[in-house]
């Protein structure tokens, strides 16, 4: 994976092999001498990572990372400090602002440009872009501490003395699980479930070759392939490779705690915030497809559907029977009880017609109180179904939320699609049925 890198430093040669390093590996590279320079870059260009020295001319490196995060712009991309020299609170302190990961300079290339490819796999400006033109995207939004996470592949002394040394700067949760406990291997349950762990630390210092297998078997778990993962290996080859097997942090087992803490930390907030954003996705997924009052697919999604269906019927030589079936005088039930009678309506109504459908069929709303019924069935069994979902809505009164009942029926006009028929003209035909019902005295199914 390739992508736009900003480099931030004010020495020249700095800035002329790090770029040759990084162009190498067919990324986009542009520079930045000072930190003002780097900001109205960031807001101009939008790179999708940024390597930012702490000891800029003219602001701080800290202050640079603290504007990139307060803006919502920015606040979301990759930054890599990359700094000689730091001291141990210069990394905790660039790792509490928003660094992604502090490396010393001159970095190892293979950790160095593994480290990019894992951010640049994480980061998604496109998906966050979407959320946040549709307002699904909280950027203020808390997470809820302490999390819960999972050590694994040590033994537990070994998770002991790193419990202890954590347990000052770490306000989660540390439990200790086995490798057959944590694959599910016995329960079947995998890494998730409930009691579901925020992330996972690895211990690869004393057996990395074990610890890299269970990562790579971690990532390939369903359950567990969007979890955070952090590995514990010293290494930068093998820290590079965990990177490129899908580790989120690589952290030398001789970091001081309170930098490890601040790692995990970040480690929980970033698969939290992911996992906020893909419910949201999802949810704007169904929402676009789904009618919100009924539950039902909504018009948009059910005449795709229809037209799926139609094309799927010329190969199974199958043809389909589509029924819209319509409320008579909803309007009534509106004037005379009020709108929130007649969402119970709707609501209970397609209740009621969703319990007659069987596997296959498909039912929507597609207006006010219209519904569209696609079965892949002859005329004869459609029209028999249609007079049981007349039955259903019509034979017991629908309650209201003030404890009052009012009885509907509902009119049903049917149209049979051979093979290969054209979806709008099958709909006309239902449409023109559905008339002739409500002319002949509602509460019935004619067939068009």
């Amino acid at each position: 994976m390739t992508g736009k890198i900003l480099i931030v430093d004010d020495v020249a040669t700095n800035r002329i092999v790090l770029k040759t390093r990084i162009s190498a590996a067919l990324h986009e590279v542009s520079l930045a001498v000072d930190g003002q320079s780097a900001l109205d870059m960031v807001r101009q260009d939008r790179p999708d990572a940024i390597l930012l020295d702490l000891h800029l001319p003219d602001i701080p490196g800290l202050e640079v990372l603290a504007r990139l995060r307060a803006d919502p712009a920015s606040r979301d991309i990759p930054v890599i400090v990359h700094s000689a020299a730091a001291t141990p609170d210069q990394r905790l302190a660039a790792l509490r602002a928003g660094a992604d990961d502090v490396l010393p300079k001159p970095a190892d290339d293979r950790l160095l440009l593994a480290r990019l490819r894992a951010l640049l796999r994480r980061h998604d400006p496109e998906a966050r872009e979407a959320l946040a033109l549709d307002g699904l995207e909280d950027a203020g939004a808390p997470f809820d501490w302490p999390g819960l996470v999972t050590l694994t592949a040590m033994d537990e002394d070994a998770a002991r003395r790193l419990d202890r040394r954590l347990a000052p700067h770490l306000s989660h949760r540390l439990v200790l699980r086995d490798r057959e406990t944590l694959l599910g291997a016995e329960t079947g349950r995998g890494a998730q479930g409930p009691g579901t762990p925020d992330g996972f630390v690895i211990d690869g210092a004393t057996d990395p070759a074990n610890a890299l297998v269970l990562l790579s078997e971690l990532r390939s778990d369903s359950l567990s392939r969007h979890s955070g993962i952090a590995v514990l290996i010293g290494d930068p080859r093998l820290a590079a490779f965990a990177y490129d097997l899908g580790a989120d942090e690589a952290i030398p087992p001789d970091t001081p705690p309170a930098e490890t803490a601040a790692r995990i930390d970040a480690l929980v907030r970033r698969a939290r915030a992911a996992t906020q954003r893909r419910a949201a996705l999802h949810d704007h997924a169904r929402l676009a497809l789904t009618d919100p009052l009924t539950g039902l697919s909504n018009r948009r999604h059910a005449l795709r559907r229809l037209g799926e269906l139609s094309a799927r019927s010329v190969s199974t030589g199958q043809g389909l029977t589509v029924l819209l079936a319509d409320l008579d005088r909803f309007k009534r039930v509106n004037d005379s009880y009020g709108h929130a009678a007649g969402d119970a309506v709707l609501a209970e109504v397609a209740a009621r017609l969703r319990a007659e459908m069987s596997a296959g069929d498909l039912l929507a709303r597609i207006g006010g109180e219209e519904f569209l019924i696609v079965l892949s069935a002859p005329l004869a069994e459609g029209e028999a179904r249609a007079r049981r979902l007349c039955a259903a809505v019509g034979d017991s009164p629908v309650p209201l939320p003030d404890g009052r009942t009012i009885s509907v029926t509902l009119s049903v006009g049917l149209s049979y699609a051979p093979p290969g028929s054209l979806p709008d003209t099958v709909i006309a035909q239902a449409d023109h049925a559905l008339l002739g019902a409500k002319t002949l005295g509602r509460n019935r199914v004619k067939v068009g």
